[in-house]
Parts: C-alpha cells; structure tokens; sequence
C-alpha cells in the first residue's frame, strides 16, 4: 500500500497565524505554526493549497508545535 501525504492549514484571525497539519494514512504526523504574518501576507496566505502549503515548509517562517514519529 501506497503512503499518503495530506496537508491541511487552519487560519488563527485574532494573531494572523496558520496551524499546519501534517497526515500521513490519515494519522497526525507533525503539526506546525507559522510566525505571525502582516495583515497582506496573512490574506495571501489565506488563499493557498495543500500544495502551496507543502512548499511553504521547505522555507523557515514556522516552528514546529508536535511530532509523532
């Protein structure tokens, strides 16, 4: 059986701060958090795709909040 990567972001509006979530088989893999963005950033951001979101995590504007290995 064939791994399945699934990204999916949640908006935080108050702090202008997205929530990343990262499923491998649909399981919890990692979750992330992004530096708080300018209001323009965050709308922009606000639009993306899971795979906007996959290259998002090869730069450096979040930290990591969990990871289940």
């Amino acid at each position: 059986m064939r791994e399945k990567e699934t990204i999916t972001a949640t908006a935080n509006y108050s702090k202008r701060t997205f929530t990343i979530r990262r499923y491998y088989n649909g399981k919890l893999f990692a979750k992330y958090r992004t530096l708080p963005m300018t209001m323009k950033e965050f709308e922009e951001y606000d639009m993306c795709t899971e795979g906007d979101w996959k290259d998002f995590l090869k730069g450096q504007d979040y930290y990591a909040v969990k990871i289940n290995y």
